[in-house]
């Protein structure tokens, strides 16, 4: 078999490609290094340079890296777990969410609204200003979905929220009740 010079061109690039074969570390700056992995953990990765593989070793978090491209073709993405939700839209699912599902159960409302019914507006602030300077039972608080309780945006938000939610039924008992015992005084007046 007679090799031609294009033949053995091809031979010799495709032996050097073999020879100098090596794993390519993408960092999110945009960076690559081209290494040798020695150890990929859940938190970083261990690897050392390409040239110098009987140098030191060099760590790496996960959280730093793109993508890994090892030497025979395959591949790592790492961009996808480290892309995380603003802070600001935590806060403000947390806020939607206390709206929607905070109820206001055992708020004082109820407590608020008997006193100011049989003594007086003046007697029910007291248990009014109290409930109200409360805030919410983490029982009551009724929340969807408890993975979300991990971010402390979201419940930080769900509780100011709820909260607030809570001040107004308290206040809101208190003014009506307080019209109701008004009522009361003018007809067992008459």
């Amino acid at each position: 078999m007679k090799v031609t010079p294009f033949v053995a061109g091809a031979l010799v690039v495709l032996s050097s490609c073999n020879a100098f074969s090596q794993d390519i570390i993408t960092k999110k700056s945009g960076e690559d290094i081209l290494a040798k992995i020695m150890e990929v953990s859940e938190s970083e990765i261990k690897y050392r340079k390409f040239e110098s593989l009987e140098g030191p070793i060099f760590v790496l978090k996960l959280s730093s890296i793109l993508m890994i491209r090892y030497e025979d073709g395959t591949k790592d993405i790492f961009a996808s777990e480290a892309i995380e939700k603003p802070k600001q839209d935590m806060t403000l699912k947390g806020m939607q969410d206390a709206m929607a599902n905070y109820q206001g159960r055992n708020s004082g409302a109820g407590w608020t609204s008997a006193t100011t019914i049989l003594f007086s507006p003046l007697i029910g602030i007291i248990p009014g200003a109290i409930c109200a300077s409360t805030e919410p039972s983490t029982r009551n608080l009724n929340y969807s979905d408890p993975e979300l309780i991990k971010d402390s945006a979201y419940t930080t938000a769900y509780s100011r929220q709820a909260h607030k939610i809570k001040r107004k039924k308290v206040w809101g008992a208190l003014g009506i009740s307080s019209l109701f015992w008004g009522l009361l005084v003018v007809i067992s007046n008459n």
